[in-house]
This record gives structure tokens, C-alpha cells and sequence, in this order.
């Protein structure tokens, strides 16, 4: 993290867009082109400082006070209830299930890219097509085609499409995938965006070397509490198990934050680093966690612990540690599998 923060990170600027309906950010006033500046007094540079901030305090269901500026330069403050935040799949973006969501210009509906075996390619779909009716209705921009497909699974729909001038026809079935205990539909398209678009909607997080190491020190604190925390939530029950990722999961992340750059591939790694960490360290025998338990009785007690009591401890703690990895990789393949 200190090497992060001295090189500078680029990162979305905390500019909040339209609230989805129904939501608490909806109920909460937010309106889209408000920049959040505070929450609960702590300054914000980003969005994944905002991310990060109210995933912590959703978890433990504790108000966010936010303090924003509108695009009339006016300050305001609104407050968010995260008291009926549903831990179940928190490891989904938590801004999103609050209904806020980082404002991003317009996108035309032009398709910039068709994933290999998916329903678009198949349906005949190629990069540069342009998308003007879905079922006859005129759409406007990518997202009026996102929420159609999203909400068809399944079902068959009419796509109006521009290609080198030429109108033509196609028909589609969105494949259905679950989402959160929810059925999605999906083509596999991406579309062509503009990059000049986001420049203004980017911002370089950078420290002196100092302050850096102070806050990566900080950072480091709050992540290693933070897997700690939410591994008794799931010990008590209040997350479930089947928030616990595996390597499949890992290596789509990693892949996924590659894509997005060097910054945020390091990013990852160093949370990977200290979730391992916090992990080694569980006082679970044939961790370097389960060594430091030995210790510790060995205090109290005056004597080693008995080579009985060392094999016995090693059985349970690998049996704990493979059920947990068949547990992870079960996870990672129902996931994949259930889309």
C-alpha cells in the first residue's frame, strides 16, 4: 500500500449518479452529479474510499453521515440508514445495493465488443453495431438496453440494429443467470465507450512518503479487522459461507484488476497478502497461529504441550483446513456455474 500511495493511484472521483428507484440513496435525497466530500467527518478523495467506508460501517449497521456539494456549488448533507443492511452476499458492491452508483457519462448504444459464445455472438451481433429499438421502443443510450436484457431472461427480444447504414433485424433470448438470489438476463456485449469521456471523472490519489506510510499502515490495520471480523460473523452466523471465495474466485479477480491497470492489480495483491496473513495467524494447528497457541499454553501451563496433544491438534487442524478449502472451491464453482 505505501508503494501505491507514493506513486499515486488513479481512481472515479466520488460523483454520485442517479439513485436507483426504491433504494436508500433514493430515500436519502442523493440526486446525480453530487460529489461526496465526508462521511461521518472523514474526508473522501475517491470512490473506493467511499466504497470502502460504508461497506464498513453497513457492516455494522452503524448511519453514514455524508456531506456533499451539488453541481450549483451548494453543500448539503444526507444521511444513509444502513440499520437494514442484509449481510448476505456482502462481498457484492455495497454501493450498489444502497442505489449508489458512480456517475458516468452517457454511453451510446453502440456495441463494442461480443463475447465469444455468448447469446449475442450467436444471434449474429458484431462490434460497431448500433443498437436504435429494442421490441420497436426507440432507446437512446446503453443503459436503456442493460435494463431490458437484465429484466427478460429468457424471453425472446426484437433488437433494431444500424450496420454500415444498413437496418437489419435480430432476434435474441437473454440467457438467465442468478445474481443475489435474483434471475438476470444477459447477451455477453460490451459497449464502445469514448476514453476522452472519463478523463474528467478520474483523480490521482497520491501522499508525501511520510503521510503514505501512515496510511497504508492504517489501511492495513482496518483490512486485517476487517477479515477478522467478518470471519466470526460467519463462525455466529450472521454471513453466510458461501461468501468464502477460493482460488477460482481469486484468479477471476486477478484478472479482472489486471485489466484495469497496475495500480489496481497491486491493490489486489496486497489484499490477498493480508487476508493470507490474518488467515496464518488463526490459532488453528499447523498455522503459524496454531504455533503461537502452543506457546501460549505452554506458559500457563509450565510444560510443552505433549506430543498426544500435538498430533491430535495437527488431525483437526488439517481437517479444519481442508473442509474449508473444499468449502471455498465448492463456492468458487457454483458461482461460476450459476453465472
Amino acid at each position: 500500500y505505501w508503494g501505491l500511495f507514493v506513486g499515486g493511484v488513479q481512481e472515479a472521483k466520488p460523483v454520485v449518479g442517479t439513485p436507483d428507484p426504491g433504494t436508500v440513496a433514493e430515500a436519502s435525497g442523493f440526486q446525480r452529479g453530487e460529489t461526496i466530500l465526508k462521511i461521518n467527518d472523514e474526508p473522501m478523495a475517491s470512490w473506493q474510499q467511499v466504497r470502502w467506508r460504508l461497506l464498513q460501517l453497513a457492516v455494522e449497521k452503524q448511519p453514514a453521515r455524508l456531506e456533499v456539494i451539488d453541481l450549483k456549488q451548494r453543500l448539503t448533507w444526507r444521511t444513509l440508514d444502513l440499520s437494514s443492511f442484509d449481510l448476505e452476499g456482502f462481498d457484492s458492491d455495497p454501493l450498489a445495493r444502497l442505489g449508489l452508483r458512480l456517475d458516468l457519462p452517457d454511453v451510446a448504444p453502440v456495441i463494442g465488443k461480443v463475447v465469444p459464445g455468448s447469446v449475442a455472438e450467436a444471434g449474429g451481433l458484431r462490434p460497431g453495431d448500433r443498437v436504435v429499438t429494442i421490441d420497436g421502443v426507440q432507446i437512446r443510450v446503453w443503459e436503456d438496453l442493460v435494463k431490458v436484457v437484465r429484466a427478460r431472461p429468457g424471453e425472446i427480444v426484437k433488437l433494431g440494429i444500424v450496420r454500415d447504414r444498413d437496418k437489419i433485424e435480430i432476434h435474441l433470448r437473454p440467457e438467465a443467470f442468478q445474481q443475489n438470489g435474483s434471475r438476470f438476463g444477459r447477451i455477453g456485449t460490451l459497449p464502445r465507450r469514448d476514453p476522452d469521456a472519463m478523463k474528467d471523472l478520474v483523480t490521482t490519489v497520491r501522499y508525501a512518503p511520510a503521510a503514505a506510510l501512515g496510511i497504508a499502515l492504517e489501511r492495513t490495520w482496518e483490512m486485517s479487522a476487517f477479515s477478522l471480523k467478518m470471519l466470526g460473523k460467519m463462525v455466529v452466523g450472521q454471513v453466510s459461507w458461501k461468501n468464502l471465495s477460493g482460488p477460482v474466485t481469486i484468479a477471476d479477480y486477478a484478472g479482472q484488476s489486471a485489466q484495469l491497470g497496475i495500480g489496481a492489480y497491486v491493490a489486489f495483491l496486497a489484499l490477498i497478502s493480508i487476508s493470507l496473513g490474518v488467515l496464518n495467524l488463526l490459532p488453528i494447528p499447523l498455522l503459524d497461529g496454531g504455533h503461537l497457541l502452543y506457546y501460549v499454553v505452554e506458559i500457563f501451563k509450565g510444560s510443552p504441550v505433549s506430543e498426544r496433544a500435538m498430533e491430535l491438534g495437527q488431525r483437526l487442524g488439517l481437517t479444519l483446513l481442508l473442509f474449508l478449502m473444499a468449502f471455498a472451491i465448492y463456492n468458487d464453482f457454483n458461482r461460476l456455474f450459476a453465472g
